[in-house]
């Protein structure tokens, strides 16, 4: 009998674990990678985690766009302007070889810097 509810306890997790884990939509109109095409490749996608490579030329604006939460890597120093949907504006100084957890957002991003930022990010789907 202990066996049976170890083992159905299993199962529970396993589904409810793919059901979390579960791909998101993809037809959404605020998809950063759909949005901003020009600046935002995917690099790796499964069924946990989404990975941009994200960079914006001087001056480049990328227009109003969804992200996950999830995980920002700065590679290189820069600054930028980000305006949320609420438009809410506030500006970033990022330096390499760092990081930064964000919730997910609906924001577009200005590069106001006079050099290309650079950052990957990691969304998690659950």
């Amino acid at each position: 009998m202990r066996n049976w509810l170890k083992i159905s306890a299993g199962v529970v997790v396993c589904a409810a674990a793919v059901f979390v884990a579960r791909s998101q939509p993809t037809d959404d109109p605020l998809d950063s990678l759909v949005v901003c095409k020009d600046t935002q490749k995917l690099i790796f996608e499964n069924q946990l985690v989404r990975v941009i490579d994200d960079q914006i030329p001087p001056g480049v604006t990328e227009p109003m766009h969804r992200h996950r939460h999830g995980v920002s890597v700065y590679l290189g120093n820069y600054v930028n302007e980000q305006v949320t949907q609420d438009g809410r504006k506030s500006r970033q100084e990022r330096k390499s070889g760092t990081a930064q957890w964000s919730e997910a957002t609906v924001h577009s991003v200005t590069n106001i810097d006079s050099v290309p930022s650079h950052a990957i990010r990691i969304e998690l789907k659950y």
